[in-house]
């Protein structure tokens, strides 16, 4: 029999969660590797085992970040309707960061930037961008979306759009008069979608 593996994937996980919480909670800097180790119940050496390193387990928590959201984007799929899969892409992007509000502010918040992670863990991060700017494009081609702006500017708006309202609500920060905010959340990509479409429309002087 081989010999038991004391660092698994188990401890691995205990510590990206726990590490999670104090960078959202208190910022980078207080992540102390003694205090991780001794919190997730192990040595400091099986942090320096499974991550390398100060360094290497922010961007390990920066992966598992992007990670996560990639996988619950993915799972929206491809359509013969990218107007939908816009909608669905932002109604995804709003599951995960409920579920998962560490992640979602490992990812978007001020505490840690492409810059300080590895850069292939920055290009992974980048890349769940890219489902969208793709279904926009596929807009544009069809003529629902318009030509101009280009497509990664649009994306990007839509994006902002979603950023934000998700911002508000994982800060309480909606009022409560707005009402439920996953409604709040849908109608306002929709609005922002048809907002989108109807530049693609041509004027009534180009009508003949």
């Amino acid at each position: 029999m081989g010999r038991p593996r004391l660092h698994d994937e188990a401890l691995r996980d205990r510590l990206l969660r726990l590490a999670a919480t104090t960078v959202t909670s208190a910022g980078v800097r207080s992540l102390s590797l003694r205090a991780l180790a001794a919190e997730a119940g192990t040595s400091t050496a099986a942090v320096y085992t499974l991550f390398g390193g100060r360094s290497g387990l922010i961007t390990a928590l920066y992966q598992r970040a992007f990670a996560g959201l990639a996988d619950r984007l993915a799972a929206v799929g491809v359509s013969d309707d990218p107007l939908q899969d816009i909608v669905g892409l932002g109604l995804a992007y709003r599951d995960h960061a409920v579920a998962d509000p560490n992640g979602y502010r490992i990812m978007f918040g001020d505490e840690v930037r492409p810059s300080d992670v590895r850069a292939k863990a920055a290009r992974e991060g980048a890349r769940t961008f890219e489902p969208l700017l793709d279904a926009v494009r596929r807009a544009a081609r069809a003529g629902v979306l318009p030509a101009s702006p280009p497509p990664e500017s649009i994306a990007t708006a839509l994006w902002a759009n979603v950023h934000g309202l998700v911002s508000l609500e994982l800060g309480e920060m909606l009022p409560p008069a707005a009402g439920d905010p996953a409604g709040v959340f849908e109608a306002a990509v929709r609005a922002n979608v048809a907002g989108w479409t109807a530049l693609s429309a041509p004027g009534p002087e180009m009508i003949t």
